[in-house]
Protein backbone atom coordinates (compact mmCIF):
# COMPACT_ATOMS: atom_id res chain seq x y z
CA UNK A 1 0.00 0.00 0.00
CA UNK A 2 1.22 3.61 -0.98
CA UNK A 3 2.48 5.19 2.39
CA UNK A 4 -0.09 8.21 2.92
CA UNK A 5 1.32 11.52 4.52
CA UNK A 6 1.36 12.38 8.26
CA UNK A 7 -1.90 12.92 9.43
CA UNK A 8 -3.54 11.19 7.06
CA UNK A 9 -4.23 7.68 5.81
CA UNK A 10 -4.74 5.46 2.49
CA UNK A 11 -7.95 3.09 1.89
CA UNK A 12 -8.91 0.96 -0.07
CA UNK A 13 -11.55 -1.89 0.12
CA UNK A 14 -12.91 -4.84 -2.24
CA UNK A 15 -15.74 -2.63 -3.38
CA UNK A 16 -13.22 0.16 -4.80
CA UNK A 17 -13.30 -2.33 -7.53
CA UNK A 18 -17.05 -1.39 -8.36
CA UNK A 19 -18.21 1.74 -9.77
CA UNK A 20 -19.08 4.75 -7.10
CA UNK A 21 -21.27 7.29 -6.63
CA UNK A 22 -20.18 10.66 -9.16
CA UNK A 23 -22.25 13.22 -7.19
CA UNK A 24 -22.60 16.34 -8.78
CA UNK A 25 -18.75 17.36 -10.21
CA UNK A 26 -19.15 17.86 -13.64
CA UNK A 27 -15.50 16.46 -14.73
CA UNK A 28 -16.22 13.36 -12.54
CA UNK A 29 -13.97 10.44 -13.83
CA UNK A 30 -13.73 6.43 -13.36
CA UNK A 31 -11.43 5.16 -15.21
CA UNK A 32 -10.32 1.63 -15.32
CA UNK A 33 -7.30 0.43 -16.99
CA UNK A 34 -5.20 -2.54 -17.88
CA UNK A 35 -2.09 -3.88 -20.41
CA UNK A 36 -0.43 -6.82 -21.20
CA UNK A 37 2.99 -7.76 -22.83
CA UNK A 38 3.88 -11.59 -24.05
CA UNK A 39 8.12 -11.66 -23.75
CA UNK A 40 7.72 -14.64 -25.83
CA UNK A 41 5.61 -13.52 -28.88
CA UNK A 42 6.75 -9.90 -28.24
CA UNK A 43 2.68 -8.82 -28.69
CA UNK A 44 1.36 -6.34 -26.33
CA UNK A 45 -1.97 -3.93 -25.64
CA UNK A 46 -3.67 -1.84 -23.18
CA UNK A 47 -6.91 -1.31 -22.16
CA UNK A 48 -8.98 1.86 -20.89
CA UNK A 49 -12.45 2.92 -19.89
CA UNK A 50 -13.09 6.12 -18.29
CA UNK A 51 -16.62 6.87 -17.16
CA UNK A 52 -17.28 10.48 -17.31
CA UNK A 53 -20.91 9.79 -16.34
CA UNK A 54 -21.99 13.63 -15.45
CA UNK A 55 -20.75 14.62 -19.14
CA UNK A 56 -22.81 11.49 -20.47
CA UNK A 57 -20.30 9.62 -21.83
CA UNK A 58 -16.98 7.20 -21.77
CA UNK A 59 -13.93 7.39 -23.21
CA UNK A 60 -13.01 3.60 -24.40
CA UNK A 61 -9.47 3.07 -25.95
CA UNK A 62 -7.91 -0.01 -26.71
CA UNK A 63 -4.08 -0.59 -28.26
CA UNK A 64 -2.53 -3.69 -29.43
CA UNK A 65 1.13 -4.08 -30.35
CA UNK A 66 1.23 -6.31 -32.63
CA UNK A 67 4.89 -8.47 -33.56
CA UNK A 68 5.80 -7.16 -37.28
CA UNK A 69 5.25 -3.62 -36.09
CA UNK A 70 1.65 -2.72 -36.77
CA UNK A 71 -0.79 -1.01 -33.93
CA UNK A 72 -4.26 -1.59 -33.73
CA UNK A 73 -6.04 1.04 -32.23
CA UNK A 74 -9.63 2.08 -31.26
CA UNK A 75 -11.41 5.49 -29.44
CA UNK A 76 -14.64 6.81 -28.46
CA UNK A 77 -16.57 8.32 -26.34
CA UNK A 78 -20.09 6.33 -26.49
CA UNK A 79 -22.85 7.81 -24.47
CA UNK A 80 -23.67 6.56 -20.73
CA UNK A 81 -26.24 6.89 -18.67
CA UNK A 82 -25.05 6.34 -15.48
CA UNK A 83 -21.71 5.35 -13.32
CA UNK A 84 -23.40 1.22 -12.90
CA UNK A 85 -20.80 -0.12 -14.82
CA UNK A 86 -17.49 -0.46 -16.52
CA UNK A 87 -18.76 -1.28 -20.23
CA UNK A 88 -18.65 1.07 -22.58
CA UNK A 89 -18.30 1.10 -26.57
CA UNK A 90 -17.86 -2.85 -27.05
CA UNK A 91 -14.99 -2.46 -24.13
CA UNK A 92 -16.12 -4.12 -20.74
CA UNK A 93 -14.25 -4.79 -17.52
CA UNK A 94 -15.43 -7.50 -14.99
CA UNK A 95 -14.71 -8.21 -11.42
CA UNK A 96 -14.40 -12.03 -10.77
CA UNK A 97 -12.93 -11.46 -7.46
CA UNK A 98 -11.75 -7.90 -6.10
CA UNK A 99 -7.52 -7.47 -6.54
CA UNK A 100 -7.30 -11.37 -7.77
CA UNK A 101 -9.81 -11.70 -10.66
CA UNK A 102 -10.90 -9.38 -13.50
CA UNK A 103 -11.52 -10.14 -17.30
CA UNK A 104 -11.36 -7.48 -19.82
CA UNK A 105 -13.47 -8.10 -22.83
CA UNK A 106 -13.64 -6.55 -26.14
CA UNK A 107 -16.13 -6.67 -29.81
CA UNK A 108 -16.01 -3.73 -32.55
CA UNK A 109 -13.54 -3.00 -34.44
CA UNK A 110 -9.75 -1.80 -34.37
CA UNK A 111 -8.10 0.66 -36.89
CA UNK A 112 -4.57 -1.12 -38.28
CA UNK A 113 -2.17 1.39 -38.58
CA UNK A 114 1.31 0.85 -40.44
CA UNK A 115 3.21 3.55 -38.81
CA UNK A 116 1.89 3.90 -35.98
CA UNK A 117 2.67 7.84 -35.56
CA UNK A 118 0.29 8.91 -38.32
CA UNK A 119 -1.91 9.16 -35.13
CA UNK A 120 -0.57 12.46 -34.26
CA UNK A 121 -3.07 13.46 -36.81
CA UNK A 122 -6.21 11.33 -36.10
CA UNK A 123 -8.43 12.69 -38.69
CA UNK A 124 -6.05 11.57 -41.00
CA UNK A 125 -4.87 8.34 -39.66
CA UNK A 126 -8.74 7.20 -39.27
CA UNK A 127 -9.36 8.63 -43.10
CA UNK A 128 -6.23 6.86 -44.72
CA UNK A 129 -5.98 3.44 -42.74
CA UNK A 130 -8.40 0.35 -43.06
CA UNK A 131 -10.91 -0.77 -40.06
CA UNK A 132 -10.81 -4.51 -39.61
CA UNK A 133 -13.31 -6.42 -36.36
CA UNK A 134 -11.96 -6.96 -33.52
CA UNK A 135 -12.39 -9.01 -30.67
CA UNK A 136 -10.36 -9.22 -26.90
CA UNK A 137 -10.91 -11.71 -24.32
CA UNK A 138 -8.53 -11.66 -21.11
CA UNK A 139 -8.48 -13.24 -18.01
CA UNK A 140 -6.46 -11.30 -15.35
CA UNK A 141 -4.56 -12.22 -11.88
CA UNK A 142 -3.34 -10.45 -9.34
CA UNK A 143 -0.02 -11.37 -8.28
CA UNK A 144 1.16 -8.70 -6.54
CA UNK A 145 -0.21 -6.67 -3.17
CA UNK A 146 -2.52 -3.17 -4.43
CA UNK A 147 -0.49 -0.17 -4.12
CA UNK A 148 -2.65 3.22 -3.65
CA UNK A 149 -5.91 3.83 -2.80
CA UNK A 150 -7.92 7.13 -1.29
CA UNK A 151 -5.97 9.41 0.64
CA UNK A 152 -8.65 10.50 3.92
CA UNK A 153 -7.69 12.13 6.66
CA UNK A 154 -6.75 9.85 9.89
CA UNK A 155 -10.81 9.94 10.74
CA UNK A 156 -11.59 8.57 7.81
CA UNK A 157 -13.45 12.07 6.26
CA UNK A 158 -12.46 12.44 3.16
CA UNK A 159 -10.41 15.47 1.36
CA UNK A 160 -12.28 18.26 -0.44
CA UNK A 161 -10.46 18.95 -3.68
CA UNK A 162 -10.45 21.45 -6.37
CA UNK A 163 -12.66 19.47 -9.71
CA UNK A 164 -10.74 22.27 -11.55
CA UNK A 165 -7.36 20.94 -10.58
CA UNK A 166 -7.81 17.19 -10.08
CA UNK A 167 -6.61 14.52 -11.93
CA UNK A 168 -8.09 11.93 -9.37
CA UNK A 169 -8.68 11.89 -5.84
CA UNK A 170 -7.94 8.20 -5.72
CA UNK A 171 -5.72 5.92 -7.29
CA UNK A 172 -4.29 2.05 -7.04
CA UNK A 173 -2.16 -0.35 -9.12
CA UNK A 174 -1.50 -4.29 -9.16
CA UNK A 175 0.94 -6.17 -10.93
CA UNK A 176 -0.57 -8.60 -12.86
CA UNK A 177 -0.43 -11.97 -15.53
CA UNK A 178 -2.96 -12.27 -17.78
CA UNK A 179 -3.36 -14.75 -20.49
CA UNK A 180 -6.32 -14.99 -23.70
CA UNK A 181 -6.45 -14.07 -27.12
CA UNK A 182 -7.02 -10.95 -29.68
CA UNK A 183 -8.26 -11.67 -32.66
CA UNK A 184 -8.16 -8.57 -35.67
CA UNK A 185 -9.96 -9.82 -39.00
CA UNK A 186 -8.87 -13.48 -39.92
CA UNK A 187 -5.48 -13.23 -37.56
CA UNK A 188 -5.25 -14.44 -34.13
CA UNK A 189 -2.79 -14.01 -31.38
CA UNK A 190 -2.16 -16.39 -28.24
CA UNK A 191 -1.34 -13.81 -25.48
CA UNK A 192 0.06 -14.82 -22.13
CA UNK A 193 2.12 -12.41 -20.07
CA UNK A 194 2.35 -9.83 -17.82
CA UNK A 195 0.99 -6.26 -17.16
CA UNK A 196 -0.36 -3.74 -14.57
CA UNK A 197 -3.58 -2.34 -13.90
CA UNK A 198 -5.13 0.51 -12.33
CA UNK A 199 -8.10 2.43 -11.33
CA UNK A 200 -8.72 5.57 -10.70
CA UNK A 201 -11.72 7.89 -9.77
CA UNK A 202 -12.95 11.60 -8.93
CA UNK A 203 -12.71 14.57 -10.99
CA UNK A 204 -10.06 14.63 -13.76
CA UNK A 205 -9.06 17.09 -16.36
CA UNK A 206 -5.76 16.34 -18.41
CA UNK A 207 -4.18 19.33 -18.36
CA UNK A 208 -4.24 19.07 -14.44
CA UNK A 209 -0.67 17.54 -14.69
CA UNK A 210 2.54 19.48 -15.53
CA UNK A 211 3.95 16.81 -17.01
CA UNK A 212 5.05 12.94 -16.06
CA UNK A 213 6.41 9.63 -17.02
CA UNK A 214 4.93 6.58 -16.52
CA UNK A 215 6.82 3.34 -16.72
CA UNK A 216 5.01 -0.20 -15.56
CA UNK A 217 7.53 -2.86 -16.78
CA UNK A 218 7.40 -6.87 -15.47
CA UNK A 219 10.23 -8.88 -15.63
CA UNK A 220 8.76 -12.05 -15.09
CA UNK A 221 5.50 -13.42 -12.63
CA UNK A 222 7.43 -12.70 -9.62
CA UNK A 223 9.36 -8.86 -10.27
CA UNK A 224 8.07 -5.98 -11.40
CA UNK A 225 8.26 -2.09 -11.54
CA UNK A 226 6.81 0.71 -11.55
CA UNK A 227 8.68 3.80 -12.04
CA UNK A 228 6.54 7.31 -12.02
CA UNK A 229 7.80 10.83 -12.13
CA UNK A 230 5.85 14.01 -12.31
CA UNK A 231 6.30 17.57 -13.02
CA UNK A 232 5.11 19.89 -10.35
CA UNK A 233 4.48 22.80 -12.18
CA UNK A 234 7.16 24.77 -10.78
CA UNK A 235 10.74 23.36 -12.32
CA UNK A 236 10.60 20.67 -10.02
CA UNK A 237 9.57 16.93 -10.19
CA UNK A 238 8.18 14.47 -7.60
CA UNK A 239 9.78 10.87 -8.06
CA UNK A 240 8.00 7.42 -7.06
CA UNK A 241 6.94 4.42 -7.80
CA UNK A 242 7.44 1.35 -6.45
CA UNK A 243 9.09 -2.39 -7.10
CA UNK A 244 7.62 -5.84 -6.55
CA UNK A 245 9.93 -7.97 -5.07
CA UNK A 246 9.62 -10.93 -2.80
CA UNK A 247 5.56 -10.69 -3.01
CA UNK A 248 6.36 -7.21 -1.87
CA UNK A 249 6.20 -3.41 -2.71
CA UNK A 250 9.47 -1.66 -2.06
CA UNK A 251 8.43 1.83 -2.56
CA UNK A 252 10.64 4.16 -4.30
CA UNK A 253 12.35 6.99 -2.70
CA UNK A 254 14.40 8.33 -5.47
CA UNK A 255 13.62 7.73 -9.75
CA UNK A 256 16.25 9.97 -12.21
CA UNK A 257 15.07 9.16 -15.70
CA UNK A 258 17.05 10.35 -18.74
CA UNK A 259 15.93 10.24 -22.21
CA UNK A 260 16.58 9.70 -25.67
CA UNK A 261 14.24 11.09 -28.58
CA UNK A 262 13.52 11.23 -32.33
CA UNK A 263 13.29 13.79 -34.72
CA UNK A 264 9.42 14.15 -33.61
CA UNK A 265 10.21 14.52 -29.55
CA UNK A 266 8.79 10.99 -28.98
CA UNK A 267 11.11 9.12 -26.80
CA UNK A 268 13.14 6.29 -28.13
CA UNK A 269 15.27 4.91 -25.35
CA UNK A 270 15.95 5.85 -21.37
CA UNK A 271 17.83 5.09 -18.26
CA UNK A 272 16.10 5.00 -14.93
CA UNK A 273 18.56 4.91 -11.96
CA UNK A 274 15.95 4.02 -8.87
CA UNK A 275 16.47 3.79 -5.34
CA UNK A 276 13.96 2.32 -2.64
CA UNK A 277 12.63 2.99 1.16
CA UNK A 278 14.14 -0.29 1.46
CA UNK A 279 17.44 0.64 0.79
CA UNK A 280 17.92 -1.08 -2.73
CA UNK A 281 19.18 0.51 -5.60
CA UNK A 282 18.49 -0.93 -9.26
CA UNK A 283 19.78 0.81 -12.90
CA UNK A 284 17.23 -0.42 -15.68
CA UNK A 285 17.41 0.45 -19.03
CA UNK A 286 14.08 0.75 -21.76
CA UNK A 287 14.31 0.57 -25.41
CA UNK A 288 10.84 1.33 -27.53
CA UNK A 289 10.00 -1.46 -29.99
CA UNK A 290 6.69 0.67 -31.26
CA UNK A 291 5.08 4.02 -29.76
CA UNK A 292 1.71 5.37 -30.99
CA UNK A 293 1.42 9.41 -30.24
CA UNK A 294 -2.02 10.32 -28.33
CA UNK A 295 -3.70 13.88 -27.53
CA UNK A 296 -5.94 15.33 -26.18
CA UNK A 297 -7.78 19.53 -26.46
CA UNK A 298 -9.53 21.25 -24.26
CA UNK A 299 -10.92 24.98 -24.26
CA UNK A 300 -10.94 26.84 -20.63
CA UNK A 301 -13.96 29.04 -19.90
CA UNK A 302 -11.79 31.70 -20.98
CA UNK A 303 -11.21 30.62 -24.52
CA UNK A 304 -7.64 29.24 -24.21
CA UNK A 305 -6.58 26.27 -26.27
CA UNK A 306 -4.89 23.89 -24.00
CA UNK A 307 -3.32 20.65 -25.85
CA UNK A 308 -1.89 17.56 -24.01
CA UNK A 309 0.02 14.65 -25.91
CA UNK A 310 0.29 11.24 -24.35
CA UNK A 311 2.95 9.12 -26.42
CA UNK A 312 2.76 5.56 -25.74
CA UNK A 313 5.30 2.84 -26.26
CA UNK A 314 5.69 -0.82 -25.89
CA UNK A 315 9.37 -0.85 -24.28
CA UNK A 316 11.83 -3.68 -23.80
CA UNK A 317 13.62 -3.64 -20.12
CA UNK A 318 16.94 -4.11 -19.02
CA UNK A 319 17.64 -4.41 -15.36
CA UNK A 320 20.78 -6.65 -14.71
CA UNK A 321 20.37 -9.79 -16.81
CA UNK A 322 16.77 -9.72 -16.80
CA UNK A 323 14.76 -8.80 -19.38
CA UNK A 324 10.97 -7.50 -19.59
CA UNK A 325 8.49 -5.58 -21.36
CA UNK A 326 6.36 -2.83 -20.44
CA UNK A 327 5.45 0.58 -21.20
CA UNK A 328 6.46 4.37 -21.29
CA UNK A 329 3.78 6.46 -21.09
CA UNK A 330 5.14 10.13 -21.45
CA UNK A 331 2.41 13.30 -20.84
CA UNK A 332 3.50 16.60 -21.83
CA UNK A 333 1.82 19.41 -22.32
CA UNK A 334 2.54 21.17 -25.32
CA UNK A 335 4.04 24.51 -24.98
CA UNK A 336 5.23 26.34 -27.92
CA UNK A 337 4.86 23.22 -30.20
CA UNK A 338 7.34 21.32 -27.97
CA UNK A 339 6.37 18.53 -25.40
CA UNK A 340 7.27 20.43 -21.81
CA UNK A 341 8.49 17.73 -19.44
CA UNK A 342 11.59 17.21 -22.35
CA UNK A 343 12.42 20.75 -21.86
CA UNK A 344 12.38 19.65 -18.18
CA UNK A 345 15.36 17.31 -18.73
CA UNK A 346 12.85 13.60 -18.65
Amino acid sequence: MAKAPTGFKTRLEPQDEFTHDPGDVKNYNESMYFNVFDPKTKTGGWFRIGNRANEHYAEMTICLYLPDGRVGFMFARPAITDNSEMNAGGLKVEVVEPFKHLKVTYSGKALILERPHEMADPKKAFRDNPSLPCTITLDYEGVSPMYGGETVREDGVAIEIDPEKSFAKAHYEQHCSAKGVFTIGDERFEIEGYGLRDKSWGPRHWQAIDWYRWCPMNFGRDFGMMLSVIGDGKGGARQGGMVFEGGAYDLISECVIDSDWDERGYQTALRAKVKTHGGKSYEVTGKVMSLIPLRNRRTTPEGQELQTRITEGMTEYRCGDLVGYGLSEYLDQIVDGQPNGKAAGY
